[in-house]
């Protein structure tokens, strides 16, 4: 996969124009930050500490670099803020771009359109803060998508994890209260005239009582709060 980024990734060099040559008619974007101390997962850190958050998170990058590498498709992995050259994001594997200034609902249309402009005909959007989706599942969500016009995943906390389309709907990315339990009953109602598939719902990781019963984090969980949970 060929691609020259507006961006470069070490000094944040513009360039006049991105070349890419799409390698597959499916794209897969990944929204993500860098993890620092202090700056991710702070609903999380207000429970268990910024040095547990940000190890939780770490888990949470690698899990899902992990899985998304064996899925079949061109995969974009979006920033929010400076990205990183060496990562947990192969370079060979993954292209690297930013997310643009906005409320969520404007970096995913954007996202989306540029991947859509780019010549893709299935493109599906997941964010990194799963740690129970699975490689199958985002393969099924593309294999969805030739039968539908939107694939969705819907989230226990009333949002969605993965998000799937044919073609640009600008709508559902307008209108809506980010981060809370009405983002996917908004959203389903804005494709009422569209055909969608449902995936599983999945339980995202963003309060301690997310990660209570995943062994893999109770280390990271106080005492105290893992015995109130008993």
């Amino acid at each position: 996969m060929g691609l020259l980024t507006s961006k470069d990734t070490d000094g944040n060099v513009d360039f006049s124009a991105d070349f890419h040559f799409p390698m597959s008619n499916k794209a897969l974007i990944i929204f993500t930050r860098t993890p620092q101390l202090g700056k991710c997962k702070t609903r999380l850190a207000a429970a268990i500490g910024d040095e547990a958050a940000l190890e939780v998170y770490k888990i949470l990058l690698n899990h899902t670099a992990k899985i998304t590498e064996k899925v079949t498709a061109d995969k974009f992995v979006f920033y929010a803020g400076t990205i990183a050259q060496h990562d947990v994001w192969n370079n060979e594997i993954f292209s690297k771009k930013l997310q643009i200034d906005g409320d969520l609902g404007v970096k995913m249309h954007h996202a989306f359109l540029e991947l859509f402009d780019l010549g893709y005909e299935k493109v599906v959007i997941v964010g990194s803060d799963l740690f129970d989706l699975t490689s199958r599942e985002i393969d099924d969500a593309f294999t969805a998508l030739t039968h539908n016009d939107t694939v969705i995943g819907p989230a226990e906390d009333g949002g969605y994890y993965l998000l799937g389309m044919k073609t640009l709907n600008t709508a559902i990315f307008e209108n809506k209260d980010w981060g809370t339990a009405t983002v996917l009953q908004d959203t389903l109602k804005d494709l009422k005239a569209k055909s969608v598939f449902r995936l599983p719902a999945k339980n995202d990781i963003d309060h301690v009582e997310d990660i209570m019963n995943i062994e893999v984090f109770q280390q990271f969980i106080p005492d105290k709060l893992l015995n109130r949970s008993k």
